[in-house]
């Protein structure tokens, strides 16, 4: 079967359009979730959803790697993440749910043990992720070399790109482990699912 220039057109545009919906749903409906699981943790909980998050070489503790990020110490902490949570997320599954699912997943193991094995402190909270889409959108531009990829990581990295003094020790309450190990999580996501790897064409 053959199509036209102006029907190949279209159904280009209707696949883009119906990944970006799916991309706004998927990202919309964690980022609800994860108020409302500080809002119970907050005023009906008494904040014990915080044990979900990461205690530093307790291996019982290991399976909270999973849990931590969709964690946050209080509404101000989950005020703070929402925005960047939302814009980095939606660029990050916009070209690929499956894509986007394998390098969340990445970022949550590589990031979760980076905290495990250094921090020093029960550490929670999305900006794990966050610093994993930075580091994945940015490393998808390098990797993948489309005009479009490159375009997504220059705008990301002059928005966003401030954030990278998050990686810095700084502040004991703020984990700066969370943020660098993220980070790398996000980096090695995008070399992993680059279209020339067997890894990529499995989770297309």
């Amino acid at each position: 079967m053959s199509y036209t220039p102006d029907e190949r057109r279209s159904d280009g545009l209707v696949r883009h359009g119906a990944r970006a919906l799916s991309a706004v749903v998927l990202i919309g409906s964690v980022t609800a979730a994860m108020w409302a699981l500080e809002l119970f943790d907050v005023y009906a909980d008494n904040g014990r959803l915080d044990q979900f998050g990461i205690q530093p070489r307790d291996v019982s503790d290991l399976p909270d790697i999973f849990t931590a990020p969709f964690m946050h110490a209080g509404l101000q902490h989950m005020a703070g993440n929402t925005v960047p949570f939302l814009v980095l997320g939606f660029l990050a599954a916009v070209r690929g749910i499956a894509k986007f699912l394998a390098a969340s997943l990445i970022v949550i193991v590589v990031g979760g043990l980076g905290v495990w094995f250094t921090s020093s402190a029960n550490t929670l909270g999305s900006s794990i992720l966050i610093f994993g889409f930075f580091g994945y959108l940015v490393g998808r531009g390098l990797f993948e070399r489309r005009l479009l990829d490159i375009g997504i990581a220059v705008v990301v990295v002059a928005v966003y790109g401030t954030m990278l003094f998050g990686v810095i020790p700084s502040d004991p309450a703020i984990s700066w482990q969370g943020h660098l190990f993220g980070l790398l999580g996000g980096v090695l996501g995008a070399w992993f699912l680059r279209r020339d790897t067997a890894v990529s064409e499995v989770v297309r």
